[in-house]
Parts: C-alpha cells; structure tokens; sequence
C-alpha cells in the first residue's frame, strides 16, 4: 500500500509515474505501482484528464496530455534562467562549435532548459526536459562541487557506485573543481566529446544551475581549452549576477 498521504500529494504521484523508460501506463499498472484503490485511482484520473494534464486513447493506456506542452511552453517564456543566459548560449557557440546548454538543478534532478547547436555533427543526447547522469559528467561536478559539504558527502555516498571511483577520490576531484571555478570531463556522459561546465549561483553560493559547453574531443586543442574554461567561468558568473539583480529587483518592485 502506498504511504503517500494527502490527495495533491497522491494526485502529483501519478504524475512521476511517467518518465522516458514508461511513457504510457494503464490504470492497473497505475494501481498496482501507487496501491491506491479503485475508486481513488479513478476519480484522480478524471480529475487529471479533465485538466488536460492526462489523455487515454482507445486500446491504449494513459500518456500525458496536452496541458504538459502548454506549460512548456510558458516555461520557456517565463524562465529567468533561459531569460538571463540566452545570449550567452548564442555568444557561446558562435566563438566555439559546439553544443551549448544551461542546464537547471532540481531536487536531486539536472534538466536542461536552454541550448543552442552550432556543431556539424551531434554531440549532445539531452535536450531540453531529459534528466542528465547525476554522478557523471562535467555538469553534475559543476554543481556538486558547490553543495554545502554534508549534501556532497551525503550524494556522493549513495552513487558511488555510479561515479566509478572510491568516495575520497571524488570528494578531492569536487573540491579542486570548486578551487578552479569550472570542470571538465572527457567523453564521460557522451563518447567522443569535452565538456566544460561552470555552476550559475543564488545569492547564498547555492548551485541553481550550469552553463556547459560540449564539443568535439578529436579538435579539442590545450590553447582552445583553456580559452572555453575562461569564457564559461566568466559567463557562468555574469548570469549568477544578473539572476541575483532581477531577484532584487522584484523584491524592491514587490
């Protein structure tokens, strides 16, 4: 039987059922994973499908629904973080081929929200609402490195296994990321690419985000490195302080 208690609680569970690896469920495989009963199951699907958040085609199961792109679509619009670093993704690639992506840190979740291509070939496979590795990656260092230290310990004790290094090791590999400013990993989430990352911080230091570049590790040269490193540690910090100006300003405003 499920323990989640609270009927918005209970209704926003069955919206985590969905996910890229079941993007379609029936309402038993709905019951059975959540242990509603019946009738509670039933009025929630009404409740969502009414709402546009749900849809049921005939012989099939359910699927998200229309509502979802809707607010997608304000998503993009509205987003402070995409607001602030547009430019710089469009700066970013036009001085370096590659794949440029502001990627959001939520919960224990990074979700790229922004990106721009100006590569020939692919060198990304997450776009925009396509959750990243956790504990592989320049990205996920970007934003680990700056968690206050008893989240670090505590995240990188439970994927250890994923990082594929003793817990010390990836502890000191953190805090030389912290102390440079910027990380870097080599075909580590895609194969074949570098990528650079700094993290985009809130007022308190806190990690809300990072600013990456993937490119294409065969033209990857030392000097060219070393100029991305500089550019996305400097545009990183320029997109901190413009979310933290904008926050200010709504304070006053408000």
């Amino acid at each position: 039987m499920s323990s989640i208690s609270g009927s918005g609680e209970r209704i926003l569970a069955i919206l985590d059922l969905f996910t890229e690896a079941t993007p379609e469920w029936t309402s038993e495989e709905m019951r059975v994973a959540l242990g509603y009963s019946r009738p509670t199951l039933y009025r929630y699907l009404k409740t969502l499908k009414e709402a546009g958040f749900l849809m049921a085609l005939p012989q099939s199961g359910y699927m998200l629904g229309p509502r979802v792109t809707e607010l997608d679509f304000l998503s993009r619009r509205s987003d402070p973080l995409i607001a602030a670093g547009r430019a710089h993704l469009v700066a970013l690639t036009a001085a370096h081929p590659g794949v440029a992506s502001l990627v959001r840190w939520y919960g224990r979740k990074l979700l790229c929200v922004a990106s721009e291509d100006s590569s020939p070939v692919t060198l990304s496979s997450y776009p925009r609402g396509r959750p990243m590795p956790l504990a592989r990656g320049a990205i996920s260092r970007a934003i680990l490195a700056w968690l206050p230290k008893r989240d670090q310990e505590a995240l990188v004790a439970e994927h250890e296994a994923e990082f594929a290094a003793p817990r010390e090791t990836v502890l000191a590999m953190l805090r030389d990321t912290r102390r440079d400013g910027v990380a870097v990993a080599w075909g580590e989430v895609t194969p074949g690419v570098v990528g650079v990352a700094a993290p985009v911080l809130a007022a308190d230091r806190a990690p809300i985000a990072a600013l990456c570049l993937t490119s294409d590790a065969a033209t990857m040269t030392p000097a060219r490195l070393a100029a991305i490193r500089d550019t996305i540690r400097g545009m990183a910090s320029a997109i901190s302080t413009d979310l933290r100006v904008d926050n200010t300003d709504q304070a006053v405003n408000g």
